[in-house]
């Protein structure tokens, strides 16, 4: 079965429908492609067609290329990848060109054939880029449909003529926010801001309509008319130049300089706009294979696009029936218990939020009201859907509410006495099969889980905060875990439409083990001398959305001292110290806590704002004259987090690298633009790594001690996804 079929009506005009059986959204594969261009042909050659609507079998048109292709062009091209990739992206420009000429002459623009498109829904990628080259785009009235070309988000950019026909359309800069930020809009903004023609309640019938009386200007493009002229004004031009400054600027200082595919982009549309349309095309092309031939491009799309997308579907699901929630308990409603109940709220479950006071439980509950009366103030909720979801959460001090719930999640105060007490309380009281998961960042599942009679169904979930902000959440097997507990724990994850990570126990987990290196590393400089604008500016320049000095301010310098001192308890002797601990208990001492006490490593005003680093901390802990090279504080940075991820996956925290790349990257922001920490060592390969680490034990000591695993790989060649990746696992 071709996922595109062709029926032509008695009154001449041809529907041709995308549909991919195995896919709950369309994707575009390399075959069908040569189908659906057959089909066009078939339309313009038979004198009994008098045009084409393209729409889909389903609530939607496309989520966009099955990326999968350009990694099988790739493989498939031997030794001339680039070319390869490049060939196929201009057979996919002149097959869309095809489309948008229609047959016409190509001196006078007359006897083309109509081919509208038509959208029931989401149109993404080149589920946009296909209509856009189409005479006319009729969208559902959908409020819940996306329509935009979100490839930057994936490390690529709009290849398929997507990046050409926007600016040419709209002009650069009111095509920036879709190009260079990957913003989606419902269909009546898509219309408004010229992406689509028309909004109807039937766009099949629309467009049918409108191919039957369709006139041969109505379907020529702007571009391709006399006498066109680019809206905003071409680069040359007065008004175009300074578009173009701007442009620039924006790129550099929201991305740092750091992805390949927001340079190439600005690229292709600065030179593009300087040609005619079909050599704009041509170098469209040629930036968008020069982005695909870039390291960075290939562990962006395999991290964020297919790594991320087989987590969410299950990829580590064990095989269990159905664990979906229909009403969960949350127990402590503070700013995490609070966030957890709005998210399965929203999702719509059940939800009872426990505190010790009514007050504290309806504070906890006003949470989500608060959070509505944004969103409809932003127009993106109504106060019905308010009211709806807040029937849904029952804030109360009564245990006996949770008598019917499937999943306990425990967000109560970080202490294993407290935590211990409230589990024997509340499995007293839920039924005999409820999932028991604790929210907690640091403290051992397998401990905790001591306190239940029933340690097979103990599990751990660790949501990052803000809850409902942050995309990934930790789930944590305990020694004893069992296998419905940790599909429980996904399939509620999925409910909630969040991206799951599954973590055996070990102190930290897996996130925070990464996380506190990275923050001590940054905090150790600070107190060897290293400049605090450099730590942070050094941080940013690698893609991280926040340098150390930053986040340890925004997470709070007492609570590092609380996990500084804990694992000096638990370690003993073996415990490192080093300087960051100087530096975090003095700043403790100094009552300089971090933004929440309005004093830390920066100054704030009375509202919380930032006003620069604090002077006074230099007073204690001078600064070196002589300052280290920006690549040596870098390397310290991301060799603290990469190193520890090895070590994870040593362990056996880490049972699956994507987990450990995808959770790096949505967890704290680990360089987006390298895939995470595993892609990032393929990248620069083992052995380059295994002698950079030795170059910086000698010089900083013995955390930065190669691991044996690495040591190995670096000694027989090999790659973490060569070794460890599913196809290799598969094997």
């Amino acid at each position: 079965m071709t996922d595109f079929t062709m029926n032509v009506g008695d009154d001449g005009v041809a529907i041709i429908t995308w549909d991919v059986a195995d896919k709950s959204m369309n994707v575009l594969r390399r075959a069908a492609l040569g189908d659906l261009e057959q089909m066009i042909d078939d339309v313009l050659a038979n004198d009994d067609i008098k045009g084409a609507v393209i729409t889909s079998g389903k609530d939607s048109f496309a989520g966009g290329m099955d990326l999968n292709v350009l990694g099988t062009i790739r493989e498939d091209a031997g030794d001339e990848p680039a070319q390869a990739l490049f060939d196929f992206t201009m057979s996919g420009h002149k097959f869309l060109r095809k489309i948008e000429r229609a047959g016409m002459d190509p001196k006078t623009n007359k006897g083309g054939k109509p081919i509208a498109t038509a959208l029931p829904g989401t149109a993404l990628g080149i589920g946009l880029e296909l209509p856009l080259a189409t005479h006319r785009i009729f969208a559902a009235d959908n409020p819940k449909a996306k329509i935009g070309l979100p490839e930057i988000m994936v490390g690529i950019f709009p290849g398929m003529g997507g990046t050409t026909r926007f600016v040419r359309k709209m002009g650069a800069m009111a095509a920036s926010p879709f190009l260079l930020q990957g913003k989606l809009v419902d269909p009546k903004k898509a219309k408004s801001a010229g992406i689509i023609d028309e909004v109807v309640d039937d766009p099949v019938a629309a467009a049918r309509e409108w191919v039957l009386n369709a006139k041969d200007a109505d379907l020529v493009k702007p571009w391709d008319a006399k006498g066109y002229k680019m809206p905003g004004g071409e680069p040359y031009h007065p008004a175009g130049f300074m578009t173009f400054v701007g442009a620039s600027a924006m790129v550099n200082g929201n991305t740092w300089g750091v992805y390949p595919a927001a340079k190439a982009l600005l690229s292709a549309v600065y030179e593009g706009a300087q040609v005619p349309f079909d050599t704009a095309l041509k170098i469209e092309a040629r930036w968008f294979v020069n982005v695909l031939m870039n390291p960075s491009s290939s562990a962006m799309i395999q991290s964020l696009f297919i790594n991320k997308e087989a987590l969410e579907k299950g990829a580590n699901r064990p095989d269990v029936p159905d664990q979906r929630c229909k009403k969960i308990g949350v127990l402590g409603a503070g700013m995490m218990g609070a966030g957890i109940a709005l998210v399965s709220a929203r999702a719509g479950m059940e939800v009872v939020l426990i505190d010790q006071s009514q007050e504290a439980a309806d504070r906890g509950k006003a949470y989500s009201e608060t959070f509505m009366d944004k969103g409809i103030k932003r127009k993106k909720a109504t106060a019905e859907q308010k009211d709806a979801m807040l029937a849904k959460i029952n804030a109360t001090t009564d245990l006996n509410a949770l008598a019917d719930v499937d999943l306990i999640i425990e967000a109560v105060f970080e202490d294993p006495g407290v935590k211990a007490e409230m589990t024997q309380k509340v499995e007293a009281i839920i039924p005999k099969d409820a999932i028991f998961a604790s929210n907690t960042s640091t403290l051992p599942i397998s401990e905790l889980a001591k306190a239940s009679k029933r340690a097979d169904q103990f599990i751990g979930i660790h949501f990052f905060s803000p809850v409902e902000k942050m995309l990934l959440v930790e789930i944590i097997k305990g020694k004893e875990t069992g296998d419905r507990a940790v599909a429980k724990a996904l399939d509620y994850v999925r409910q909630i439409k969040k991206t799951p990570i599954v973590v055996n126990d070990e102190r930290f987990f897996y996130a925070n083990r990464c996380i506190i290196p990275y923050i001590n590393e940054g905090v150790m400089m600070a107190g060897e001398g290293v400049g605090l604008p450099l730590l942070d500016h050094a941080a940013q320049l690698l893609g991280f959305p926040v340098g150390p000095i930053q986040l340890v301010d925004e997470t709070s310098l007492d609570l590092g001292a609380k996990i500084a001192k804990a694992t000096m308890a638990a370690m003993g002797d073996a415990y490192p110290k080093s300087v960051a601990d100087d530096v975090t208990f003095w700043m403790v001492d100094e009552g300089r806590l971090g933004r929440k006490a309005k004093a830390g490593f920066f100054d704030y005003d009375e509202n919380g704002k930032r006003q620069g680093y604090w002077p006074g901390f230099n007073d204690k802990f001078a600064e070196l004259d002589a300052q280290p090279e920006l690549i040596e504080v870098q390397h310290r940075l991301i060799f603290a987090q990469v190193l520890e991820a090895v070590r994870a996956l040593e362990a056996g925290v880490l049972e699956d690298i994507r987990e450990g790349d995808v959770g790096a990257i949505l967890g704290w922001g680990f360089m987006p633009w390298s895939g995470g920490p595993f892609s990032w060592l393929d990248i620069v390969g083992a052995p380059w790594a295994a002698a950079r680490c030795d170059e910086l034990e000698a010089k900083f000591g013995n955390r930065f001690a190669c691991p044996p695993l690495l040591r190995e790989m670096a000694e027989k060649g090999q790659s973490f996804y060569g070794r460890f990746g599913p196809q290799a696992k598969a094997a």
